[in-house]
């Protein structure tokens, strides 16, 4: 029987005993996907489609092809896409063969799309390279884009610094019990400054556009305001600041939307205020950051996406 899946020797190495992500499982993919993620070595992916509503840089002109991955390396209680992240709730018949994906993205790609995003990569990291490699295999070389929640191994990232171009990492808290309490790792923020270090070390605090304003080289730092948690966002920032430089640029989102899953949580069961978002952005404006954006605070009814959908965030 012909192997189907079709990786180098050291990513093959890899997935028989993973230890991509800072859970360390251990566990070999190739048997099924007995690890945290609950995800096998094969292309788990629960949409390949065209999305406009990332940064204004990470859009470009026409929308970036956005290839969504399923499952996850953390437990957020509050996650938008916890139907495909959540194993318990991925969504069936996930599964593509590698040129089957391949031909999907190039169909994208040759409408006038330039840049791929991978979202939650930080347990596919093998698949990752697979992808880019059978698309320059095919002359295709769209900016890369490694959208992350930041739990990540610095040593995997530092292993991605020749085929990824944009890191476009999400920092969700400095506070290791509220890592804890709401995504079951209290080691995120260490992991996580350590893993923001490692992308700035490769891209510096600037980020490169083409005429356009599309980003071509660089990183762009996410966090995600949660209600009732100022000071934490605040505290973020200023890590940001010390551990790295005001100068990087930063997406501020306000777009948190209570999904279904914390309806009776104590804190998480409402959205964001504005005064709420309003006192974060103007501590970051005081800690010197320049570069970036902030978001409407309509923006929490834009980004509730069905991946039961061809196009997931267009109905």
């Amino acid at each position: 029987m012909k192997d189907k899946y079709i990786y180098s020797e050291s990513d093959r190495r890899l997935l028989e005993n993973c230890i991509l992500c800072p859970r360390k499982c251990g566990v070999n993919r190739f048997k099924g996907g007995t690890g945290f993620c609950k995800t096998d070595a094969g292309f788990n992916i629960a949409s390949v489609c065209i999305h406009r509503g990332e940064e204004p840089a990470i859009n470009g002109r026409n929308g970036i092809c956005n290839i969504f991955f399923t499952g996850c390396n953390l437990r957020c209680i509050y996650c938008q896409n916890h139907d495909i992240s959540n194993p318990d709730e991925v969504i069936p018949d996930s599964a593509y063969e590698l040129q089957t994906l391949l031909d999907r993205i190039e169909k994208i790609l040759s409408s006038g799309i330039n840049s791929v995003g991978f979202v939650s990569p930080s347990h596919v990291v093998p698949q990752v390279r697979e992808i880019i490699r059978g698309l320059n295999s095919r002359g295709l070389k769209p900016v890369t884009v490694y959208n992350t929640n930041s739990y990540d191994r610095a040593e995997t990232l530092r292993s991605l610094s020749d085929v990824i171009d944009v890191y476009l990492p999400d920092i969700k808290y400095v506070t290791s019990s509220m890592a804890f309490n709401y995504s079951e790792a209290a080691d995120y923020p260490e992991i996580a400054v350590k893993a923001l270090k490692e992308m700035y070390y490769q891209k510096g605090s600037g980020l490169r556009t083409s005429d356009d304003g599309s980003a071509e080289y660089g990183m762009v730092i996410r966090h995600l305001v949660l209600p009732g948690h100022i000071d934490e966002s605040i505290r973020v920032l200023e890590v940001i600041a010390e551990e790295l430089s005001p100068g990087v640029t930063i997406s501020l989102m306000s777009q948190y939307y209570p999904t279904g899953r914390v309806k009776n949580h104590a804190v998480l069961n409402r959205q964001l205020l504005r005064r709420e978002y309003d006192a974060v952005a103007e501590a970051m404006q005081k800690l010197g950051f320049r570069n970036g954006w902030v978001q409407d605070m309509d923006s929490c009814r834009s980004y509730l996406p069905d991946f039961r959908q061809e196009h997931p965030f267009e109905y």
